[in-house]
């Protein structure tokens, strides 16, 4: 399988992160990829107001993707915003493409480090799990990673590559973080985790304000064994990365946590 690892920086305008959708979607197209990943926050940058950008799943934003994944031929995942009932936004991943036309909603907001994601988005509920050319993918969203369960039950579900877009916040440790979340969420649901974040805002000379997350890079693939496959620097960046899934199967022999768990 061949995942392309799209890391951009999105800003807050939906059109002009279009822009970046078309030119990420033709790139893993030209390198053949089967599954283009964008981050979350595709759509519009955290630290703006999102529920003027907000659009249903049939609006034109979304539309206009899947409009580019049919034409490269290629599966893409990306984040946007889409209307809640409630007055706020839900932080929905699109999934589509290949004959794949779904979405999911972040179930763990972000109500950390100072900053409180579920004052304007509501959460999700349903773990999500798809199936492309014959291998089962499930998909997680940022602070999600900090959950094991989610992961195990995707895995669970079928699920033996795990792809998490994510908007990750700076600050002292917070790289080293992420790249330990993944690589330990790796382990504990013996699958691959495809994990693209945004740039870090930093790298194109846009200073971050406030505390919302708008990204530190380090895009990257864990094994089932919790090794780094493939990582990513701070700067936008369009890396198309090739691994097995059937080596999933191995390292749920070898290390069978889920079979083996008793909580």
């Amino acid at each position: 399988m061949r995942i392309a690892l799209c890391q951009i920086v999105s800003g807050p305008d939906p059109k002009a992160n279009l822009e970046l959708v078309a030119d990420g979607i033709r790139r893993a197209a030209e390198e053949g990829a089967d599954l283009a990943v964008f981050p979350e926050a595709t759509m519009a940058c955290f630290g703006v107001k999102l529920a003027p950008l907000a659009e249903p799943l049939d609006g034109p934003w979304a539309t206009e993707v899947r409009r580019l994944a049919r034409e490269a031929g290629i599966a893409v995942v990306a984040g946007m915003f889409t209307p809640a009932d409630d007055g706020r936004v839900t932080n929905t991943l699109l999934i589509t493409g290949r004959g794949l036309d779904t979405s999911y909603d972040k179930i763990h907001l972000f109500d950390a480090f100072g900053f409180a994601e579920s004052r304007t988005v509501a959460p999700g509920s349903e773990p999500v799990v798809v199936t492309l050319d014959g291998v089962g993918i499930g998909f997680t969203t940022c602070y999600d990673v900090r959950f094991p369960g989610l992961f195990q039950k995707l895995a669970d579900e079928g699920a033996s590559v795990i792809v998490t877009p994510a908007s990750w916040g700076a600050g002292e440790g917070k790289v080293e973080q992420w790249e330990l979340l993944v690589r330990a969420r790796a382990l504990d649901s013996t699958s691959w985790v495809v994990a693209c974040g945004q740039g870090d805002p930093r790298s194109i000379g846009r200073e971050p304000s406030g505390k919302a997350p708008t990204g530190v890079g380090h895009s990257l693939v864990a094994t089932p064994l919790g090794l780094v496959h493939a990582e990513l620097g701070a700067e936008p960046e369009v890396e198309v990365v090739e691994f097995d899934p059937d080596e999933v199967d191995a390292a749920r022999q070898a290390v069978p946590v889920l079979a083996n768990r008793r909580f």
